[in-house]
């Protein structure tokens, strides 16, 4: 079945900043890193993952826990949380801290960029890579960044983690200037998933205007993921217009 799923997708392996990870190819067109949430590259993100590329674009869909194509279940989303919290690539309980992992992915997307060529490359994140496309937009080549439900660090009731955006100070200052200049961001969430917990109210006081929030009233307290598990067609069609506008025009 995990075969099944990711059939049509290229498999390789990317070393960068001390880490290689698995990543899967496939499209044509202007490039989009898309990082998975927990508990790993599951059927649903990859259909949709699968959609961006017949919008016209390069997917690359790095592995970064979990196994791909696998089915999401309680025990198997438990053991991928874990991994997720206790993994070195991952900064999931200090403030103010850029994941390690960041490193790489902004390698990837700068190794998929160089290829390409065009005005630069689309990154989205969800859940707990949901800031990932934020410290990636450092880079200025990273032109369509899109944070959907981001969650790390993990609040776990306390209200400063909530607020926090897996960035370094440095990494902050890079980013409010991208955004001054006119790079946009794009952020979805729900409004009662408390994983997400402020951060939106953060993105506003730093990206100011360029900051487009996506923001969809709950009918669950189980919303959270709204590009697949509780995908919202509507927050689809909107990241797809928001690559076509960047990485198209």
């Amino acid at each position: 079945m995990t075969d099944e799923v990711l059939a049509g997708w290229d498999k390789s392996s990317f070393t960068a900043a001390g880490f290689t990870r698995d990543v899967f190819r496939r499209g044509t067109g202007p490039g989009v890193v898309i990082v998975h949430e927990v508990p790993g590259i599951t059927p649903k993100v990859t259909a949709f993952a699968n959609e961006v590329v017949d919008a016209g674009f390069t997917v690359l869909l790095p592995s970064l826990v979990g196994t791909p194509g696998r089915e999401v279940s309680n025990g198997y989303a438990s053991r991928s949380m874990v991994k997720v919290c206790v993994a070195k690539e991952f900064t999931n309980w200090a403030l103010h801290e850029t994941s390690p992992i960041i490193a790489w992915l902004r390698a990837l997307a700068r190794n998929l960029h160089q290829e390409l060529g065009g005005p630069g490359v689309g990154a989205l994140g969800m859940c707990f890579s949901g800031g990932f496309a934020l410290g990636m937009m450092v880079d200025d080549f990273v032109v369509a960044p899109v944070l959907s439900q981001p969650s790390m660090p993990f609040a776990l009731g306390k209200k400063d983690r909530g607020a926090d955006l897996n960035l370094s100070p440095d990494d902050a200052l890079a980013v409010a200037r991208r955004a001054a200049e006119g790079c946009q961001v794009l952020g979805l969430r729900f409004t009662g998933d408390k994983l997400v917990g402020t951060r939106f109210d953060t993105l506003r006081t730093l990206l100011g205007d360029a900051f487009i929030a996506v923001e969809l009233p709950s009918s669950s307290p189980r919303d959270h993921s709204v590009l697949t598990e509780q995908r919202d067609e509507a927050s689809v069609q909107r990241v797809l217009q928001f690559f076509r506008d960047k990485l198209q025009a």
